[in-house]
């Protein structure tokens, strides 16, 4: 017989600390949490101080390479930051890491996803990742228009973002008023138990 089992994905935290009075350690912690909760395992932390963000990586160029280290060394197969990423932070650690990056915002929506189990939950959650996706997917889009054509942007990658975002913002579209029918069907059932004035209990 052979066991067949999920391999647990191995992470990364990274955070930035912005001033001494940041709870940065306490906030990954927390983080570790969530990514344990999501079904991930933390191999390690790592903690740059700034005084801001890196607009474009999120840390420093040398902190990219620490951490590309430190995965090598854990046997990481990806990193979760701390802070929500902009899209080109994201598209930009992805290539210098060569690996999954993902989000505090990313890891709640998974969570939520692993754990709703109700029809309008599931709607819910999956807005909420669409939406999240489809910022993104503008955010790349923006930087590729502001090229201005040319070398970089041939090829079918505009006209396929494109068509990702007429896809998500379709869903959208449709999930909204699947959300929209379900909570109509809600407020019957509520009306008609509160016109029959059936009691209703509930155990927490």
């Amino acid at each position: 017989m052979i066991e067949i089992k999920n391999e647990t994905e191995k992470v990364i935290l990274v955070g930035v600390s912005l001033s001494d009075q940041d709870d940065t350690k306490e906030s990954l912690e927390e983080l570790k949490d969530l990514v344990s909760t999501a079904g991930a395992e933390t191999v390690g932390m790592v903690i740059q101080n700034r005084e801001q963000q890196h607009p474009g990586t999120y840390v420093g160029k040398g902190k990219i390479e620490e951490i590309a280290l430190l995965m090598e060394e854990l046997g990481a197969t990806g990193i979760v930051c701390d802070d929500e990423l902009s899209p080109a932070q994201l598209n930009n650690l992805e290539k210098e890491l060569d690996c999954k990056v993902m989000d505090r915002t990313l890891i709640i929506l998974d969570i939520f996803a692993a754990r709703a189990n109700t029809s309008e939950g599931n709607i819910q959650v999956e807005l909420a990742q669409l939406r999240y996706r489809a910022a993104r997917l503008v955010g790349l889009r923006n930087s590729l228009s502001r090229l201005g054509g040319g070398i970089g942007t041939r090829g079918p990658g505009e006209k396929k973002l494109e068509m990702d975002r007429r896809l998500i913002h379709a869903r959208i579209s449709q999930l909204k008023a699947e959300l929209a029918q379900v909570q109509k069907h809600r407020e019957l059932i509520r009306s008609k138990r509160k016109k029959d004035q059936m009691v209703v209990a509930a155990i927490v």
